[in-house]
């Protein structure tokens, strides 16, 4: 049964759609804006006589510090709410856009783009997101929301990567990197409904919700479910970087026109919202853990075709689009499994601590695949890699728990 809120707290949700909109828009402007930076490589190296190596370690830093982060900006909205991290990550995103634009050597660079924005996709970005979002909702909406605000972020990414393309041929790279940092300030009015603070939450709740953080992450840790999820998602950032750093790559090794690698790209993130809307769709309606099993089991068979068909034009493309239905289908699932198994009381904590995993599997995919290529001249052993952590994957997700009832209220 319901409880009544105690005295001065403020129980009244905010309304279900604009709630849904703010936090869709402001993932989707999080993910645009960090996906943007691999555009000013060419630009300012060539500005400021910087190597792309230099360059391309500043972004790797960024992704360590954005995975190694994750949890520490989950616990402090599971402790005061998402609004108050998504407007302090927001600030972050303009103080490190600012930055990026005004430095003028290599180390002064790499902490604003490499430490500073690492922090701010953590405090901004989907994961504190979709954590508030799921927290504010009911059961019942969450795999939708989740859907929708992961195909946000594609959305994001599909809008905002070509119109900075766009600023920096007609501003010049260091006025789009301004503009920005202006249109960065955006997602402080964003964060305004996300009000889940704990302080405004009632008395009785499930025993998940009601045990102190340390427990949390104990329940957590011992729990087969958690590294197994962990894994799984080591998995999917090994596929998402390998692909968004090396397929441009891969294409020119295949003789083909540049254009096609950037089509391919673009033909992902297009795609990769309407797989996270089906996903969303189909975790409200499925078992959470079969759905993985499913996605990352298509992931390594899509693989195996496409390394085995020769590579034109068509067939690249054709992946592109089907791996994009796959791409970040597994948000959803693993969100939900994640407020299943541990509830979300600490939800922010424990699914950064998954998302940790996602982004150490980043940071392997795009330095292993350059590693390959540089020895072997060739990416023919990353794909396998690739295909073999795809059947791991969809394997290391059986024994999650996927239980139905909640957890039980304590006695």
């Amino acid at each position: 049964m319901p409880t009544q809120p105690g005295p001065g707290q403020d129980l009244r949700p905010s309304p279900v759609p604009a709630l849904i909109f703010c936090a869709v828009l402001a993932a989707a402007l999080a993910m645009g804006l960090r996906q943007s930076f691999g555009l000013f490589l060419a630009p300012m190296t060539a500005a400021h006589g910087w190597t792309a190596s230099g360059f391309a370690f500043a972004i790797a830093i960024q992704v360590l510090v954005n995975g190694l982060s994750q949890p520490l900006c989950g616990q402090l909205a599971d402790r005061f709410g998402g609004r108050v991290v998504v407007m302090g990550g927001a600030l972050l995103y303009t103080i490190g856009l600012l930055g990026m634009a005004l430095s003028d050597g290599m180390p002064v660079f790499t902490v604003f783009a490499g430490l500073i924005m690492g922090v701010a996709v953590s405090a901004a970005g989907m994961p504190v997101i979709m954590a508030s979002l799921t927290r504010l909702l009911p059961e019942q909406h969450r795999g939708r929301a989740t859907g929708l605000g992961t195909a946000g972020s594609s959305f994001g990414q599909f809008l905002v990567v070509p119109l900075a393309s766009v600023g920096i041929a007609s501003l010049g790279w260091q006025a789009a990197l301004l503009v920005m940092a202006a249109v960065s300030l955006a997602m402080v009015p964003l964060a305004l409904p996300l009000r889940d603070s704990p302080k405004a939450r009632p008395q009785a709740a499930l025993a998940a919700e009601e045990e102190g953080a340390g427990r949390a992450l104990r329940r957590a840790f011992t729990s087969t479910s958690f590294w197994c999820l962990f894994s799984g998602f080591f998995v999917c950032g090994l596929h998402v970087s390998f692909l968004t750093v090396h397929l441009p790559g891969f294409v020119a090794s295949c003789h083909l026109p540049l254009y096609v690698g950037a089509g391919a790209l673009s033909l992902i993130g297009l795609f990769n919202v309407a797989g996270s809307l089906i996903s969303g769709e189909l975790t409200q309606k499925w078992r959470r853990r079969e759905l993985l099993v499913g996605i990352y089991g298509a992931r390594a068979a899509l693989m195996v075709v496409f390394f085995l068909a020769p590579k034109t034009t068509g067939t690249i493309l054709v992946f592109s689009a089907l791996m994009g239905l796959l791409w970040l289908s597994t948000v959803p699932p693993t969100v939900a499994l994640c407020a299943r198994n541990f509830g979300t009381r600490w939800l922010a904590t424990i699914y950064g601590l998954v998302f940790l995993g996602h982004q150490l599997g980043g940071f392997t995919g795009a330095w292993l695949g350059g590693v390959i290529f540089d020895r072997t001249g060739s990416y023919d052993l990353m794909w396998i890699i690739s295909i073999l952590a795809g059947v791991f994957a969809a394997l290391v997700h059986l024994p999650v728990r996927d239980a139905i009832q909640p957890l039980a209220r304590p006695a």
